[in-house]
């Protein structure tokens, strides 16, 4: 277990792309927390030249892991290469435009504690951009996330996120790898597929924008980019767009079979 503020059995796993000053102000955040790991690994995914002379100095600073590749490789490939390279029985999975608000500490103690006690949870959330629509409170603030395929709406596919979120570093052996070479956003929701398929059990916090931040500067903005359709807030695009997501989702769980190892 943890115990003053060391998570010994985590590693902190950071996936980066061309956002050395962002990595910077995730991984102070911890250390003005006073919370440090087991290990830190931060994937590079083939950043610019000043951006990965920026991390070598970083590593000096804050002692992580660089995972580098010669090239870009996409989300799936920097996720992977950087899951496998840790060793310790869970992980803490964080993008590098997050940063954990104060008081982080004790909802990971919590998570941690949960993952302790109840062996079937796969995963805990602590972010989201809207409330899962289906939830069993549990305890600490947590809550299990239930889904069933004849709920009605899309959401309830979204158990699974790439957002910030705590687990077992066994996850491939269940779920496996992330799929290369699509973009980041078909590779996350891929993956949310297989997690479902393949009888995956998650948790997240009820606060579920007050426990990370997600930081776009202009000086680093979001290497994700998405259609103005997929965003759009008009009413019929929206309607459409539900509708839509629903009948394929549906399909795709369907059609998909089940991960074996």
């Amino acid at each position: 277990m943890a115990t003053d503020d060391q998570f010994h059995s985590i590693t902190l796993l950071v996936t980066h792309y061309n956002r050395s000053q962002s990595l910077e102000r995730l991984l102070k955040a911890f250390k003005t927390q006073h919370i440090t790991f087991g290990e830190i690994v931060v994937s590079d995914d083939g950043s610019k030249p000043e951006h990965l002379d920026y991390l070598k100095t970083l590593s000096n600073q804050y002692y992580f892991r660089l995972i580098t590749t010669s090239k870009n490789a996409g989300l799936g490939n920097n996720i992977n290469k950087g899951q496998d390279a840790v060793k310790t029985p869970y992980t803490l999975y964080v993008q590098e435009d997050f940063d954990p608000f104060p008081g982080y500490k004790l909802h990971l103690t919590n998570a941690l504690q949960i993952m302790h006690d109840r062996p079937d949870v796969d995963l805990i959330r602590f972010y989201a951009y809207f409330k899962y629509p289906y939830l069993k409170p549990y305890k600490y603030g947590f809550s299990e996330m239930d889904f069933k395929i004849w709920y009605p709406g899309y959401r309830k596919f979204h158990v699974y996120s790439d957002h910030p979120h705590l687990r077992r570093s066994t996850f491939f052996q269940k779920f496996g790898r992330y799929p290369e070479g699509i973009k980041g956003d078909k590779t996350e929701f891929t993956m949310a597929m297989s997690f479902l398929k393949n009888k995956g059990k998650a948790m997240i916090h009820e606060n579920i924008k007050g426990i990370f931040d997600q930081i776009n500067s202009s000086d680093e903005p979001s290497t994700m980019k998405r259609s103005d359709l997929r965003q759009s807030d008009n009413f019929f695009i929206s309607m459409a767009r539900t509708v839509y997501r629903n009948v394929k989702h549906t399909a795709d769980y369907i059609m998909l079979k089940k991960y074996q190892p």
